[in-house]
């Protein structure tokens, strides 16, 4: 089972948190601050980060742009507040999502779940590696590299470009990106797309204001190219 680092400074919450991913078999890993979350992290290497927005000191949003410096390890953001504006800033900074407190230990699992599974090879039947522009998608390796130059990309980011690339010139909606990309098969937060688009473009896109891949059409969503 995926080991799980959570950084919560509530105690109920921590405990609960812990307690309920304990049982379906995780190896949990918990903290109460940032700075103690970051040290976790060096010794006890999991394989996803659950992190409180609101933490004292160094706060959530500050320690998922330090993992971010160094690291695509999968971050779900914990937020008390689903229409916090901080809930944007933390999904800029680098979280591929967010669950809104209190949640149900089964609703934790199946975010950890699909997250995980954005880490995971598509079984497209496509070939190995295509070519678009200046990018080299590799689908069997999970690599994005531009001009020969390999990108740092998040789960979701890693996801949502290979997701576009499978249809070129199609728009899909935000709704549909949702659903594919994220798993949420209820009305979601289009936070999660313009967040992630935004933090590809900046990736992938010679000027990210006028995008030559991942392009928006207003009133519909989203499409890679035409190149």
């Amino acid at each position: 089972m995926p080991r799980v680092l959570l950084i919560e400074d509530d105690p109920s919450v921590r405990e609960g948190v812990e307690l309920g991913l304990r049982r379906r078999g995780h190896v949990v890993r918990t903290a109460a601050t940032g700075e103690a979350g970051l040290a976790a992290l060096r010794e006890f290497r999991p394989d996803l980060l659950l992190l409180d927005l609101m933490l004292p000191g160094m706060n959530g949003v500050q320690v998922c742009r330090r993992v971010r410096e160094d690291s695509q390890l999968p971050i779900i953001m914990l937020t008390a507040r689903g229409d916090d504006f901080d809930v944007v800033i933390g999904l800029e900074a680098g979280a591929d999502d967010y669950i809104v407190k209190p949640a149900r230990t089964e609703v934790i699992e199946a975010r950890i779940r699909a997250v995980l599974r954005r880490m995971e090879t598509p079984g497209s039947g496509r070939p190995a590696v295509e070519f678009h522009g200046d990018l080299a998608v590799d689908r069997a390796g999970l690599t994005i590299a531009k001009s020969g130059e390999r990108l740092a990309l998040a789960p979701s980011e890693m996801r949502l470009l290979l997701h576009l690339t499978t249809a070129p010139e199609q728009v899909f909606s935000r709704q549909q990106l949702l659903e594919h990309v994220w798993e949420h098969s209820y009305h979601g937060d289009s936070r999660l797309v313009d967040a992630c688009v935004r933090r590809l473009r900046n990736k992938i896109e010679d000027t990210p204001s006028s995008p030559r891949y991942i392009q928006t059409l207003r009133g519909f969503g989203y499409r890679f190219g035409p190149l």
